[in-house]
């Protein structure tokens, strides 16, 4: 399966799947000629607060979102959330939700969160409570598999989400892994269902105390080790509390011998990847 990026061209017109990498863990998925907005932070650089207090009060987002970002949002047709309650901006903010609202774009989310989302005025399309079982979705399939962002007395603070595995007939499979460590249930899922692609979040994001609440360095290489197929790395370099860097991780990732496998995209990027003839 082939996988390489553009950033900012024009890209051909075919059956492929696209992903560009937005900003953080917002990212919008082509497949099937749908496009999937995730967990949308759109804000101003800057114009939410802080995470960490201890090492200094910088404001969020760190960056600005694309130049082109409001081109691709134009022909966006869904929306997936895999967590926002408990102050979760990073993945739900204002911005998101007043752009989802206006556009009455359908949002796939938890029945976690649903009445939450559907509160705020959103277009509200719930999955079903059972993680694992496959739900009809775009032609194909969606399922849900559970995260554990963070561990410890920070974890049960935590609001926990899920990752989603995406199957459609013609196209890679794609596992977004939303915000958790590396457990066992995300090492059983990968191992046993080897998707295509996998989007992984990789900032090792942590707070004044306590561990990583996301995979960091460490684990982003030990999970490509675990999957044959390409993965993404992305919640890098947008937030306070995130601090593996995208050089370090490639450089990381060379020293382990999985840099042909991990891709780094900047923000903007598009990665393509041919369809599949199963």
């Amino acid at each position: 399966m082939a996988a390489h990026g553009h950033h900012g061209a024009h890209l051909p017109e075919g059956f492929m799947m696209k992903i560009q990498q937005i900003r953080n863990a917002t990212l919008i998925v082509e497949l099937a000629g749908y496009r999937i907005l995730v967990d949308p932070m759109l804000a101003a650089k800057g114009a939410l607060p802080p995470l960490r207090v201890l090492s200094g009060l910088r404001r969020n987002p760190l960056v600005a979102l694309p130049d082109d970002v409001e081109q691709a949002l134009q022909t966006v047709t869904h929306c997936l959330i895999t967590h926002c309650q408990k102050g979760h901006f990073d993945h739900l903010d204002r911005a998101g939700k007043r752009w989802l609202r206006e556009r009455r774009i359908p949002v796939i989310c938890t029945p976690h969160d649903a009445a939450y989302l559907h509160a705020r005025g959103l277009n509200v399309h719930s999955l079903p409570e059972s993680h694992g079982t496959p739900s009809p979705f775009l032609g194909g399939s969606i399922r849900t598999v559970p995260c554990v962002h963070g561990q410890g007395v920070v974890g049960r603070f935590m609001e926990h989400g899920v990752g989603y595995l995406i199957e459609v007939p013609g196209e890679p499979s794609l596992y977004l892994a939303g915000d958790t460590v590396l457990t066992d249930v995300v090492r059983n899922f990968v191992s046993t269902h080897q998707p295509d692609v996998c989007v992984i979040p990789a900032g090792g994001a942590r707070f004044d105390i306590g561990g990583e609440i996301i995979m960091g360095l460490e684990e982003a290489v030990a999970f490509t080790r675990i999957s044959s197929g390409i993965v993404i790395a992305n919640h890098l370099e947008a937030l306070s509390h995130c601090p593996v860097r995208r050089s370090g991780l490639a450089a990381a990732a060379v020293h382990a011998g999985v840099a042909g496998r991990l891709r780094i995209p900047a923000d903007g990027e598009v990665l393509e990847f041919a369809a599949l003839s199963r």
